[in-house]
């Protein structure tokens, strides 16, 4: 069963990369296993709603409590309001994977918008096409624009790059 965790924190899609989806490291799982059992306060080997609210948060992920009730009836099996550690790591790997592609995402964003302004305009785009040594003409990037300016202000902003990557 494929999530879609679809907050500020998390991007629309779950879809991994182009066929390329990393694992986490060591470290990682440490840390996710580091965090259940910090938080699981009862030593019941699993997290009840605040417990597991904590813990995500320990993680880095600011989860609000409507997701952290919607992920509860998700993964909850048993119907003990409680989330067991196997439930827990999966949660955690998705939401880690998915921060990284957003930060990914974000940092690709910001090659284009050199000034911070929050937006890609045509010039912008024009000088990485350069830099790259694409010799695309003027038509075809405004053409690129124009596809995926979906507020019309004939710039890109950042959902709306986001929106050109997860097209097909």
């Amino acid at each position: 069963m494929e999530r879609n965790f679809t907050s500020p924190t998390f991007p629309k899609s779950t879809k991994p990369s182009k066929g390329r989806r990393r694992e986490l490291t060591e470290e990682e799982n440490d840390e996710i296993k580091e965090a259940f059992e910090l938080f699981d306060n009862d030593k019941d080997n699993e997290l009840d709603y605040h417990e597991f609210k904590v813990a995500l948060r320990a993680l880095g992920f600011d989860v609000h409590k409507a997701e952290v009730q919607k992920l509860m009836r998700d993964y909850d099996r048993q119907g003990k309001n409680k989330i067991a550690y196997q439930d827990f790591h999966e949660i955690a790997v998705e939401m880690i994977l998915q921060r990284d592609s957003r930060d990914e995402i974000l940092k690709a964003f910001k090659l284009f918008d050199d000034d911070e302004s929050g937006k890609i305009s045509l010039k912008k785009l024009r000088r990485v096409a350069r830099e790259l040594g694409d010799n695309v003409n003027e038509e075809e990037l405004k053409a690129m624009i124009d596809e995926f300016d979906l507020d019309g202000d004939g710039e890109i902003n950042f959902d709306e790059f986001l929106a050109m990557l997860n097209s097909d």
